[in-house]
């Protein structure tokens, strides 16, 4: 019998990691065979193991926290949007034997939102809370979507203004302080901060969410994030966490990988079934 090929997700912590699961859905599905496992790795092994993964005949790799940036600096051959997130979180061994780095945070983001909870994005105001790696992943295929704008808002003012000028070029994206956010509206407010872990949030001003607006956390967890809940506070439309588009990420990889997409929807509703 042929050995099964090969797949993981690296970072540190993973045990907690969903990924696993949803591949091997994903292949069930598809009947495709294939192994997906789930390896800790230390920032400062990581390029040792992922040579060795695909020394030894492993065929792709997802990179999670804190390993993204990493893998952006290990990989020769990127995609656009990985060259522009700065970012990786999926590896694929190409046919001649190069690897070749791809971001499918963003497009997994905008998919949930779009396709699985008709959120629409053209001509809309959308906030992203924070400034670091979660937000750089998501800003291009955002802005792909011809929002009316972009605005960053971080508790260190700088690191939003050099994101935003990053993305120059691409749309209207701008940064901010939260103070600034004093007066200001959006139709969709993004967490791309990892306050939700710690359950705390940035500081918020009364009045920030537009009517009929949404919240999206990009945290998940079993019960309600402190955003989500605090979207609920607020009225939101939608206040929803990251699990849809941890599933749609997933999905993306695997279609880079195997050449053939999964079908999201049925593996979203068994991961919610399973929250409750």
């Amino acid at each position: 019998m042929s050995q099964l090929d090969r797949y993981a997700v690296l970072g540190q912590p993973i045990a907690h990691s969903k990924s696993p699961r949803i591949h091997q859905l994903f292949a069930e599905q598809t009947g495709e065979c294939l192994q997906y496992s789930a390896i800790e790795v230390p920032a400062e092994q990581f390029t040792e193991v992922v040579t060795s993964f695909f020394a030894n005949g492993g065929k792709g790799l997802n990179c999670t926290v804190p390993l993204k940036e990493l893998a952006w600096a290990y990989s020769e051959h990127k995609t656009e949007r990985a060259q522009l997130a700065k970012a990786v979180n999926t590896l694929a061994l190409q046919q001649d034997g190069s690897i070749l780095a791809d971001n499918t945070d963003g497009i997994g983001l905008v998919t949930d939102l779009k396709h699985n909870h008709g959120i629409a994005l053209a001509g809309r105001r959308i906030l992203i809370l924070g400034a670091g790696g979660a937000s750089r992943g998501i800003i291009s295929p955002l802005l792909a979507e011809a929002p009316e704008q972009i605005v960053i808002a971080n508790r260190t003012l700088a690191k939003a203004q050099q994101l935003a000028t990053e993305f120059t070029g691409k749309g209207r994206v701008s940064a901010c302080s939260y103070s600034d956010l004093n007066g200001q509206s959006f139709d969709l407010i993004i967490n791309a901060t990892s306050s939700s872990l710690t359950d705390e949030l940035p500081p918020l001003p009364e009045g920030l969410l537009a009517n009929q607006g949404s919240c999206y956390d990009l945290a998940y967890s079993n019960k309600a994030t402190i955003f989500v809940r605090w979207g609920l506070e607020h009225k939101a439309l939608k206040s929803l966490d990251g699990l849809g588009m941890l599933v749609e990420q997933a999905a993306e990889a695997f279609t880079i990988w195997r050449g053939i997409r999964p079908k999201t929807a049925p593996i979203i509703d068994l991961l919610n079934a399973e929250r409750h």
